[in-house]
Formats: C-alpha cells, structure tokens, sequence
C-alpha cells in the first residue's frame, strides 16, 4: 500500500475516532453556558484548541491507526536472497528468517537458483510468493 493512501486511510480512522470527543466537548460547553455566563471566546476557543491539539498529535500517531498487518503482508515488496533452488518452491531468507517461498505463476517455469535475489510479490498463509529481481 502506497504511503500517501495509508496516511489517508489512517486520516479518515482518526478523525472518525476524535468525532465523539468533539461532540462532548461541545455538549459540556452548552451546559456550562447554561449554567454559567461563559464568554463567548471560549465557546470559540475550545473546540478550535481541541481541533489544533488533534492536528498537532496525528503526524506522531497516524500509524497506529491503520489496519494491523500480518508479518507476512508486511514482507510484501521486500528483496530477499533464496537459501535454495526455488524450483517452483524453497525456502528464503529475507529479514533475518527463512519464510518458505513459491515462485510467482509465470515464473513457475523459471528456477531461481541458491544465493539469487527474488522479490516477495504475494503470499499464501504462510508461503511467500516472490519473483526473481
């Protein structure tokens, strides 16, 4: 997943998420108003301080609201060096673990050999699907 289309799916949870925290604060402050004469810079001032503080906090937090991924799904994209004949399968090591790994479909007719560089294009539970680099 593109980096840009991960920040704006994490920008979309975010703001769905601070909705409730919003509508509170603006219920507190209507009966506060109620209540007390407040003035009515602050009933300005919150909410655009509640809103500040949320943009302030989303660059340092925007990752942790986005899908939780697999170790698997996460190696998607990443190069890794083959431990064996890939001949459709074998085993890499990428990461500093060996993943059994399977050769793409249309190279399934090709064969990577020990020590070449493939890239991990998909997976299947727990088999990597890669493609020689």
């Amino acid at each position: 997943m593109a980096l840009q289309q991960q920040w704006r799916q994490a920008l979309g949870r975010y703001v769905l998420l601070q909705l409730p925290g919003l509508t509170a604060l603006l219920l507190l402050l209507v009966v506060l108003e109620s209540w007390v004469d407040l003035p009515g810079w602050v009933l300005w001032t919150a909410p655009a301080g509640w809103i500040a503080k949320d943009i302030f906090l989303f660059p340092f937090v925007w990752r942790a609201y986005l899908p939780s991924l697999s170790e698997g799904d996460r190696l998607i994209g990443e190069t890794g060096i083959s431990k064996e004949r890939l001949d459709p399968s074998g085993y890499i090591f990428i990461r500093g673990e060996l993943w059994k790994a399977e050769l793409e479909s249309d190279q399934s007719a090709q064969s990577v050999e020990e020590g070449e560089t493939v890239t991990v294009v998909g997976k299947d539970r727990l088999t990597l699907i890669v493609r020689r680099k």
